[in-house]
């Protein structure tokens, strides 16, 4: 597995002009049906003996209901004026449903709701840049498919001072709902009341949209979030905001799957035959995570 911290190359700026406002991406409060194209050029073939271990539960279907948060570029996010999925997450699906023989169909679900949702079987899967934590691997199976770090970013006229989780002290720090920066922040401010520092002054959003213009509007000082999405952010507002400090906390994200369903073991093997075929490649590419790339994908591998 990649060991560096993931911090996206500015060569993906020219993807940035598919989604001019940062408002253009947000998700509303309840699961939203979008469609999702095909990933351009970029194909896969049906690998029957994979086919075969999709559990009849799910393949009688012929089709598998995946939710994503589409406010995360360049992960996922919707195309500006369209209600259409796009990103490396929904390119990732449509192949891996290729070499399994059956559609992924992604909905737009808030962040926060899309564990329990599965938990529930509302969904099938969820394809969200979710970190793979031993929690979360209490309430659903990963099949791990990338690495990212935590960036801070700031905005560019009004520089925070903040390089490491230490500095958060007295800062108003921006995140989404229900990610691992929300964790970290609430937990870094914790121990600053106990060192004699002013706690975190935590802004929290249901979308990343919503933490990224509180950054513009001086609401907020610093901003959390993945390094791919950070970096995203940061050349899409084209100087009004900029990374700042080292990123932290390297992780695998994962594809969450319904708890023992059998489900994480032909996806693992999809996802393979894409690493060994270059798809995989292409499509991290396409989006500029090359530096997140991993060879040997697990289930389950925080």
């Amino acid at each position: 597995m990649n060991t560096r911290i993931f911090r996206a190359p500015l060569a993906f700026a020219a993807v940035a002009v598919a989604a001019t406002a940062l408002a253009a991406c947000g998700s509303d409060s309840s699961s939203t049906d979008t469609s999702t194209s095909a990933s351009d050029s970029i194909t896969a073939t049906k690998d029957d003996a994979i086919a075969k271990q999709v559990p009849a539960k799910y393949a009688d279907k012929g089709s598998l209901s995946v939710a994503s948060d589409a406010s995360y570029p360049p992960m996922e996010f919707i195309k500006e004026g369209t209600n259409e999925i796009i990103g490396a997450d929904p390119d990732l699906a449509t192949a891996l449903g290729q070499v399994m023989g059956i559609k992924l169909n992604l909905s737009n679900v808030p962040f926060d709701s899309i564990l329990a949702g599965i938990e529930a079987d509302k969904y099938d899967l969820g394809m969200s840049s979710f970190t793979d934590t031993k929690e979360r691997e209490q309430q659903v199976d990963f099949v791990t498919y990338l690495t990212a770090g935590t960036s801070f970013f700031e905005k560019a006229s009004a520089p925070s001072g903040v390089k490491t989780l230490a500095d958060l002290c007295g800062k108003k720090v921006a995140v989404q709902k229900g990610t691992t920066q929300a964790d970290d922040a609430a937990a870094q401010s914790k121990k600053c009341v106990k060192d004699g520092d002013a706690k975190v002054d935590l802004l929290v959003f249901p979308d990343q949209n919503g933490a990224n213009n509180a950054l513009i509007s001086g609401r907020a000082q610093v901003g959390m979030a993945d390094s791919p999405v950070a970096a995203y952010q940061v050349q899409k507002t084209k100087g009004e905001l900029k990374l700042t400090g080292e990123d932290y906390g390297e992780a695998p994200y994962g594809i969450a799957t319904p708890k023992d369903s059998g489900l994480a073991e032909p996806i693992l093997a999809a996802l393979k035959k894409l690493i060994d075929g270059g798809q995989y490649e292409a499509i991290l590419k396409k989006w500029g995570l090359e530096n997140g790339a991993i060879t040997d994908p697990k289930i389950n591998g925080a």
